[in-house]
């Protein structure tokens, strides 16, 4: 009995130790300073990414409302309203709901942390775009609502889990590989929280960095690089491409298009990211799978 006291008294100091002090400022990406009063117990969250965070670590419950495109939890999401998404948001719907928090993008083109601010909402925006940001951003998010030791234990999970699967992976052979993201075509450069997966998967990135991260590229340099796999796009979408046919993941019918859940978890930089990692690596080394 002695022990068991003792044991829940250093539970309690470690998630004491970890608690949120208020009033909190913080800066976000587009170099505002976000102050928060106390902790937020009614919160809009504007990109699947951060509906999945935080539910992640244990925040779920403050959430009123969340983007049309979040969907995982799938239960859980399901029973929240939907006020729009980031380029499309319902600022109307959203003020009406009161949130002490609302966390959106930093993009300059849906100016959708902008506008909000301007109705008098307390906005943090800001996303992941590197590997590391993904991580950053878990901790960030864990600091503004309070669950700073879930965010913690959601990080080492992550950490372990990825760990776990790139020593499945050791030493097997760098595949050239081309990740698109939509037929424009958009794809990943290797600095993106993306191309990183791709490199932890066994992949070797035909973007060059100095494009950056999710760059507009011309289809001509997917002919001259000529990768070995393509994902992100169907064999007869690749097929009906000028020059794309010869390609030697075309002949070699190695060209994939992950299905909706798989490209939900891969293309979001929040808690899936050992799934993502799962998925590229089976497609890249199926031979280990």
């Amino acid at each position: 009995m002695m022990f068991r006291r003792l044991l829940f008294a250093l539970i309690l100091t470690a998630s004491a130790a970890q608690a949120t002090s208020y009033p909190l400022t913080v800066t976000d990406d587009l170099g505002r300073s976000v102050t928060l009063l106390r902790a937020p117990k009614r919160i809009v969250a504007m990109l699947p990414s951060h509906t999945e965070t935080l539910f992640a670590i244990g925040a779920g419950a403050q959430l009123v409302a969340v983007d049309k495109f979040s969907n995982f939890p799938r239960a859980e999401t399901d029973r929240l309203p939907r006020v729009g998404s980031a380029y499309q948001p319902s600022i109307e719907a959203i003020v009406a709901l009161k949130p002490d928090l609302v966390l959106a993008d930093e993009s300059g083109g849906s100016r959708l942390t902008e506008r909000l601010a301007a109705a008098g909402l307390t906005v943090y925006g800001g996303t992941a775009q590197t590997y590391t940001e993904v991580f950053q951003k878990i901790a960030v998010l864990g600091q503004l609502t309070n669950h700073e030791a879930g965010a913690t234990r959601l990080i080492t999970s992550m950490r372990s889990d990825m760990n776990t699967l790139a020593a499945q992976l050791q030493g097997a052979a760098k595949v050239s590989a081309y990740y698109e993201i939509d037929p424009t075509p958009y794809t990943v450069g290797p600095g993106s929280f993306i191309g990183v997966l791709m490199s932890k998967a066994g992949g070797s990135n035909v973007i060059p960095g100095g494009l950056g991260d999710f760059p507009k590229i011309s289809p001509e340099l997917v002919v001259r690089a000529n990768p070995a796999v393509m994902i992100g796009l169907s064999l007869s979408d690749a097929r009906g491409r000028p020059g794309w046919n010869t390609l030697q993941a075309v002949t070699a019918g190695k060209v994939y298009k992950p299905t909706p859940e798989e490209n939900d978890a891969l293309s979001r930089p929040g808690p899936r990211l050992p799934v993502a990692l799962r998925v590229l690596a089976k497609l890249l080394h199926p031979e280990l799978f």
